[in-house]
């Protein structure tokens, strides 16, 4: 494995002669920096300890939060696929708008570390670029920001949506600017994003291809198995169904463990959603509850303050198909999210008192 710090990083504006000076430096963001800042010199100082692994913490949308450790060669070789499929060489301006607690964050930290980035942190907001003079090559953000961020994005070059899927109404609003804006698939485990399909241009594609020495394979329940020697020396099994098109490429469905059994037909919430976010403008995600004759039968939960019926949907509802429309409606003032913006569908749906 190469160095850990590349001689040309740079850290808003400052550049460090060795990797004490910017032990020094992340000292002194941990003990005297806002929140933000104290997640960035806490990892800096982890990724230059003398552990040959790191602790990460996985989002905890689809189940209860845990910390794993990630060995550092694998960390590093992680980073160094995506400057190097990116074409992200030495003094790449990048910034970093992402929380440091989690991997999405720390991943950006290790790219601009190992291959001598010019690496600007900003706290995380939903508009990390609003009020900002300088221009990117450069940046990763969750949906929620790119939402908020589309008048801005002609200041950054590349950029990266991860944390969630990206709706149909923003892909088609991304085809207005001039960014290269690329969706990842990937998860803690994988050490950030293990694929890549571009979401605008000329290249816009629903397919993820893998990045280099990244293959797949399904297992028996159809569900996505990632081999990367690189980043894991055991193969990841997903709970994520695919149709497998390559050994290196794959359209995705949705989670199994979403999967609604409606009379004998296979539902999936998220190709639902898909179908609908053209339509449903406020937070939203399909579920199921129990049906005496069907199984279950499929729901729709929404996000609002004020009490919706189901009529209200009629034309949204004429894109799905007859056990793909909702059967019921529930409405619930403010969803529970994780800290990095995910829905927590389990506890909305406890909430409501059918989990």
């Amino acid at each position: 494995m190469k160095p850990l710090l590349h001689p040309s990083f740079k850290l808003n504006g400052e550049a460090f002669a060795s990797a004490e000076d910017l032990k020094i430096y992340a000292i002194q963001l941990f003990e005297n920096g806002k929140e933000d800042e104290i997640a960035i010199g806490k990892f800096i100082l982890e990724w230059l300890d003398k552990n040959d692994f790191i602790i990460v913490k996985t989002s905890g949308s689809t189940g209860i939060p845990k910390e794993i450790k990630l060995k550092k060669k694998h960390v590093f070789n992680s980073a160094n696929a995506t400057a190097t499929y990116f074409d992200l060489k030495e003094n790449t301006k990048a910034l970093l708008c992402l929380s440091s607690e989690y991997i999405a964050g720390k991943m950006m930290l290790v790219r601009a570390m190992i291959a001598g980035w010019d690496l600007r942190t900003i706290s995380p907001k939903k508009n990390p670029l609003e009020n900002c003079d300088e221009n990117y090559d450069f940046t990763a953000m969750v949906p929620y920001q790119v939402f908020h961020s589309l008048a801005d994005l002609n200041k950054v070059k590349k950029l990266i949506v991860g944390g969630g899927a990206v709706s149909s109404e923003l892909e088609q609003q991304l085809q207005k600017v001039t960014t290269q804006v690329f969706a990842t698939y990937g998860m803690t485990e994988t050490i950030s994003h293990i694929a890549v399909r571009p979401l605008n241009g000329k290249e816009k594609s629903i397919v993820f291809e893998a990045l280099p020495k990244v293959d797949f394979s399904l297992n028996e329940n159809d569900c996505l198995q990632i081999h990367a020697p690189e980043i894991s020396e055991e193969t990841v099994v997903t709970n994520d169904i695919v149709e497998l098109l390559s050994p290196t490429s794959f359209k995705f469905l949705g989670r199994i463990d979403n999967v609604i059994n409606t009379g004998g037909v296979k539902v999936h919430p998220e190709i639902v959603e898909e179908k609908l976010s053209h339509h449903i403008k406020q937070p939203f995600f399909i579920a199921s509850e129990n049906d005496l004759a069907l199984g279950e039968r499929v729901i729709l939960v929404c996000e609002s303050k004020n009490q919706l019926r189901l009529e209200d949907f009629s034309e949204a509802f004429e894109t799905l198909s007859a056990y793909e429309k909702p059967k019921n409606l529930y409405t619930i003032p403010q969803f529970i999210y994780t800290e990095t913006g995910k829905i927590k569908r389990a506890e909305v749906l406890k909430s409501l008192g059918k989990f």
